[in-house]
């Protein structure tokens, strides 16, 4: 099934790092990826975790101790890819039908023994309904994939 180009948010960055280190930075850190500012809880985040196997979440814990799980792993493929549902809706609050979750794939491409290209696709945003296009904006504005990406390139250099 094909969709719309509107629908599907594209991003990607090169790293200097094996594709086995690229991906597991990606997974390990990805606390050190996600702005602390993205929170859905009511009080600030202290840790965000991504379970590495399928069936796993990625959720943020705040410091009241609640949580958020606001991703489920649908695909785990060391060093190569891995794919998370996007269960956040129009509103910005967690989206419980998974039938209305867009997902997130994240590719791992080696381009020489020290150089990976990472490439993110966030399909099926008009998945969330009405008001999708809201998502596509904020995952596509420079506050979204563009600022994770960019975080996610700066624990290269650290």
């Amino acid at each position: 099934m094909t969709q719309a180009a509107g629908t599907i948010v594209r991003k990607e960055i090169v790293v200097d790092a094996p594709v086995e280190r690229a991906f597991s930075v990606f997974t390990d850190r990805f606390g050190d990826v996600k702005p602390p500012e993205h929170n859905l809880l009511g009080a600030p985040i202290v840790e965000t975790t991504f379970e590495p196997h399928v069936g796993g979440h990625i959720y943020d814990r705040a410091e009241d101790g609640s949580e958020c799980r606001w991703a489920r792993i649908l695909a785990y493929e060391p060093p190569n890819r891995v794919v998370f549902s996007w269960d956040i809706g129009p509103t910005w609050q967690i989206e419980a039908d998974p039938a209305n979750a867009s997902e997130v794939e994240v590719r791992f491409v080696a381009e020489g023994a020290d150089r990976t290209r990472v490439a993110l696709e966030h399909r099926h945003i008009d998945r969330h309904g009405p008001g999708w296009e809201g998502v596509h904006h904020g995952v596509d504005s420079d506050g979204g994939w563009p600022l994770y990406l960019s975080r996610y390139a700066a624990l290269f250099s650290a």
